[in-house]
């Protein structure tokens, strides 16, 4: 595990300009000189000493005395994680989320088993260590298995890869580089499902130092060594740039008892029994989704309104109106698979909940073509493979009934938990419209067409001007 803070410097440009260039504390502290009196910039930016630019925060005005927790929210700063586990990634863009960042996408890159992280590193208990490194070499090597049956099956019957006839008949140089990306991410986005949660990822973050804080606040109040780890690292490299900060971003009881008493919740219902998914006689590993959507809306809006609202949305990015933007939407699915919970936790808009409390396993086996005569090793080994996902996952249920919190640990991409997102209409439909389409992953693509369907029934008026698949080709 790695931390490094990048700093911000100054264009070329901009020092030809003779542009200010603050700290990102300096910074924050000027603007905040703007609420305490009108001088205006230059007038402050006088008052800096450029061969001390700390000491003249404090000249400016007593940063850590000022009262306000939102002058922190001015003073940026950006950071790079790297080799934390999927699980970790996952609890961090829960807790930021309105953060900028990207992470190493699992549906363009291959995972080697040398990511796995080491058990005592996780907080895994010594006597479950043995067991739990054979499980996730397991997993690991079902995701081999399953990378290598999936690409049998894109080159076998190409017409379940989705990728647009138009594509494939074109014999250019860079059409056929794009196939054969596309060929690779369908075989990714299919096998990622038995990754462990467990294997590292890299995240980078740009957000306020208050934000930094407050994640630190989370991790330092977790009870399981690595977050404890991550948490401590941020806050040597906060202190390169932040260091009046620093006394906060530390562990808070008042954290630390929810973290336990949510845990707790979870461990209970656990504790009443496995999901009927999980039970080793089950017909079928994947609990059904099942899209539930709640409409609360705003007053004096109808659907008419809403049509009215999307008469200039020609792309995504473009105008919605007032009406949709003050409807509250609350849209959720019963089983949505870590892998694409993943990629649904990083929309930075409202609230959302997802219990880790797994409920089945999904490893696309639906996704197979439904005439298997000309992939029929392939298809026979996913088969066969798909129950090493599902002992993974009843394994990390088992974990979790006893009380461990390194349970999510245990878990593989694949396994399936309820996730719930709480926003405003038109987000709601921003999202849709970016995670359908050719260049959509096929399986949150399905979760949010289910979801629309929900409104469609209410104001199917607005299906014409909702952009459903126009998700470009990646």
């Amino acid at each position: 595990m790695k931390v490094t803070q990048v700093s911000i410097r100054p264009t070329e440009a901009a020092i030809k300009a003779g542009a200010p260039a603050l700290t990102p504390e300096l910074l924050a502290a000027t603007g905040a000189r703007y609420s305490r009196n009108n001088e205006g910039l230059e007038d402050i930016l006088s008052k800096i000493d450029p061969e001390n630019p700390d000491k003249s925060v404090d000249s400016i005005f007593r940063m850590v005395d000022y009262g306000h927790q939102s002058i922190a929210d001015m003073v940026p700063v950006a950071m790079f994680l790297d080799g934390i586990s999927q699980w970790l990634a996952y609890y961090v863009w829960s807790v930021c989320q309105a953060a900028g960042g990207q992470e190493s996408s699992t549906r363009y890159i291959l995972m080697e088993d040398e990511a796995l992280i080491r058990p005592d590193a996780l907080g895994i208990p010594p006597d479950l260590q043995e067991e739990w490194a054979a499980m996730m070499q397991t997993c690991l090597d079902a995701y081999d298995g399953a990378l290598n049956g999936w690409k049998a099956i894109g080159e076998l019957s190409p017409e379940a890869t989705r990728i647009p006839a138009e594509l494939l008949a074109d014999n250019s140089d860079k059409a056929q580089k794009k196939v054969a990306r596309l060929r690779r991410n369908y075989a990714f986005d299919r096998a990622r499902y038995y990754l462990p949660f467990s294997i590292a990822t890299n995240v980078m973050l740009i957000m306020s130092a208050r934000s930094w804080v407050q994640l630190c606040q989370h991790l330092c109040s977790q009870p399981l060594p690595e977050p404890k780890a991550l948490g401590g690292k941020i806050r040597e490299e906060l202190e390169l740039c932040a260091p009046r900060l620093m006394k906060h971003a530390t562990e808070k009881e008042s954290m630390s008892a929810g973290i336990r008493a949510t845990f707790e919740q979870l461990r209970r219902e656990a504790s009443k029994g496995l999901n009927a998914c999980l039970e080793s006689n089950a017909d079928r590993t994947d609990h059904p989704p099942t899209a539930r959507l709640e409409i609360i809306p705003a007053n004096g809006t109808n659907e008419e309104a809403y049509i009215g609202d999307l008469s200039h949305h020609d792309n995504r990015y473009a105008w919605i109106g007032e009406g949709l933007k003050r409807t509250a939407v609350r849209f959720s699915w019963d089983a949505v698979a870590l892998a694409e919970i993943r990629d649904l936790n990083r929309h930075r808009t409202g609230n959302r909940y997802c219990p880790l409390s797994p409920v089945g396993f999904y490893s696309a086996l639906d996704e197979l073509p439904k005439d298997s005569s000309d992939i029929g090793d392939a298809a026979a080994f996913l088969k066969e493979v798909n129950d090493t996902g599902r002992l993974a996952t009843m394994r990390a249920h088992e974990v979790l009934a006893a009380g461990d919190p390194s349970y999510v640990y245990w878990l593989p991409m694949g396994a399936q938990c309820l996730f719930e997102h709480l926003t405003t209409a038109d987000k709601f439909i921003y999202e849709a419209e970016l995670r359908t389409g050719v260049g959509a992953h096929f399986r949150y693509a399905r979760h949010l067409h289910d979801a629309l369907a929900i409104w469609y029934e209410r104001y199917p008026g607005t299906r014409e001007f909702i952009l459903e698949g126009s998700a470009e080709p990646e």
